[in-house]
């Protein structure tokens, strides 16, 4: 989510290829050995991290000046142990001897310095959205997302609102079109779809 939103910013056009990670095509596997999305192939670069493909729409063209807007430390944050906790929490199961709900309240902690962070400014990135709130976000969805009853009680006024401004946002809804899963053969689609 996080790399088509940077690439729908930038007005980046690629060519996009839905891919059901349960039944990968194999053009992908020969594009990626890791075989997990997003992958970008250009130019005969493979980019298969999705802050790195958002690096790389962002610097060919970056018309809301995100990249000025970009703490490195918070997103590695994000990245790193957050995302660790989120997966442990989201798919618990996939990971033996690890309890779901302590790693809810690990991640809870980044969650808790989004809040107070977001108390002081109306986004991460300062008076204005940039890198730092579009690589962080889409993960704070993923959260939210895995129970969202009990997300909504908790005390992170500034960062909910920071989210559900997100989630209504142009933006967000812009990148959320369902496409068809992709196969060799099929005609290009074109993202973002432009005007």
């Amino acid at each position: 989510m996080r790399a088509r939103l940077a690439i729908a910013a930038s007005g980046v056009e690629v060519e996009l290829r839905e891919i059901l990670l349960r039944d990968k095509a194999p053009e992908l596997l020969v594009a990626s050995p890791k075989a997990t999305v997003p992958v970008v192939v250009c130019s005969g670069r493979i980019i298969e991290e999705s802050y790195d493909i958002m690096l790389w729409a962002l610097e060919q063209n970056d018309p809301d000046a995100w990249l000025d807007r970009h703490n490195q430390e918070l997103i590695e944050e994000c990245d790193g142990a957050f995302k660790s906790a989120l997966d442990k929490y989201k798919y618990g199961n996939r990971y033996e001897g690890s309890d779901a709900i302590e790693q809810r309240l690990i991640a809870s902690e980044f969650l808790v310095k989004i809040d107070n962070i977001l108390a002081t400014q109306p986004y991460l990135s300062g008076e204005k959205i940039g890198m730092t709130d579009m690589s962080i976000v889409t993960f704070v969805r993923q959260f939210a997302n895995v129970d969202r009853a009990w997300f909504d009680i908790q005390p992170w006024p500034n960062l909910i609102r920071w989210l559900e401004e997100f989630l209504s946002s142009d933006a967000f809804t812009s990148i959320m079109t369902k496409y068809p899963k992709w196969r060799a053969g099929d005609p290009a689609t074109l993202f973002p779809e432009l005007p």
